[in-house]
């Protein structure tokens, strides 16, 4: 039996946008409740997200039972960074993809919380399993990870006021020409390759990137920057740099050129991440150290002396303070 929540609109606005405040997801989680055919105004079905509400009309949702996935057999191990009754922060691995889908046959992060027994949030259905951000499968760092439906909404609200953000470092070539770069382009899906995502098209979404300067390397070829989010696009640090014809290494997909130095994962780890905590409403931040692998291709490439004052999360939180 389905779950059904009624909602009443205090002001005209769209119902996507109304939604995603009242129950604490996304707009495009919306949709997707509206795809199912779970949305009504007055008691009518809808079909488009974009439909315009009046003061107190009814809304009303029949939230679908979640699909159940038989967790995979899981022979990765994942860093706890920190864990309590409301959240737990990790440090994700590089190559571990976080949650399941038709296209993913390997074992998720979602498989290894749940062979952990770890009692999360199922806001999002079970297949999302108390995922409340992502990061792309070669990405490794930091994540927080909602364990009840209260942390969820709480969380997922500071995901779409900004309260909540990470701080990216990445190793990028050629290096950037200003010690400060912002980019502000729209993102969307490339029409020529569906795995991409491009810049500039009109049917994209709003996006804006900072990067920071943080190290140049023995051979001046690559360049160690910080990168912040001001919006959560797929790909977005990758796109936004491929759109002033630089890529991080080890990135197979926006990288096509051979001269591209190879690497053996992608050199973009979520370095830093910073929330309200749900029940002490306190602002905690939480940092991520580099793999081996990641942390073995930056030691060779950069002096250790200056890396050690650069990739300190106090350094790299003040060199966002201004320009944002």
């Amino acid at each position: 039996m389905r779950n059904t929540e009624v909602y009443i609109c205090s002001m005209p606005q769209r119902l996507d946008t109304f939604l995603a405040q009242e129950i604490g997801q996304t707009r495009s989680q919306v949709a997707q409740l509206i795809k199912q055919e779970c949305v009504y105004v007055d008691e009518k079905k809808v079909s488009r997200p974009g439909v315009k509400l009046k003061n107190g009309q009814k809304v009303k949702v029949e939230f679908p039972q979640p699909k159940i996935h038989e967790a995979q057999k899981v022979e990765f191990d994942v860093e706890i960074l920190y864990e309590d009754e409301d959240v737990l922060v990790i440090n994700k691995p590089s190559g571990v993809t976080v949650h399941p889908a038709p296209s993913v046959k390997e074992p998720t992060l979602v498989d290894w919380l749940k062979h952990k027994g770890i009692r999360l949030s199922t806001i999002s259905g079970e297949e999302r399993h108390g995922i409340v951000h992502r990061l792309d499968k070669g990405t490794s760092g930091t994540m927080v990870i909602a364990k009840n439906n209260d942390s969820h909404e709480f969380l997922s609200a500071q995901l779409q006021d900004k309260s909540m953000g990470r701080y990216y470092l990445a190793v990028v070539t050629p290096p950037l020409k200003d010690d400060v770069t912002i980019i502000e382009s729209n993102i969307g899906r490339s029409s020529h390759n569906r795995l991409k995502m491009a810049c500039g098209l009109e049917h994209g979404k709003y996006a804006k990137t900072m990067f920071k300067h943080l190290a140049l390397s023995g051979d001046e070829k690559a360049e160690l920057i910080a990168c912040k989010l001001f919006t959560g696009r797929t790909h977005q640090i990758r796109v936004h740099l491929e759109s002033i014809n630089r890529h991080i290494l080890g990135d197979h997909i926006y990288a096509q050129s051979p001269k591209i130095e190879k690497s053996e994962r992608i050199l973009l780890h979520a370095y830093l991440i910073y929330f309200i905590h749900p029940s002490t409403k306190e602002k905690v931040y939480f940092h991520a150290e580099f793999d081996e692998l990641m942390k073995d291709t930056i030691y060779k490439k950069f002096d250790l002396e200056i890396l050690n004052e650069v990739i300190k999360p106090e350094y790299i939180m003040h060199s966002f303070t201004t320009g944002s």
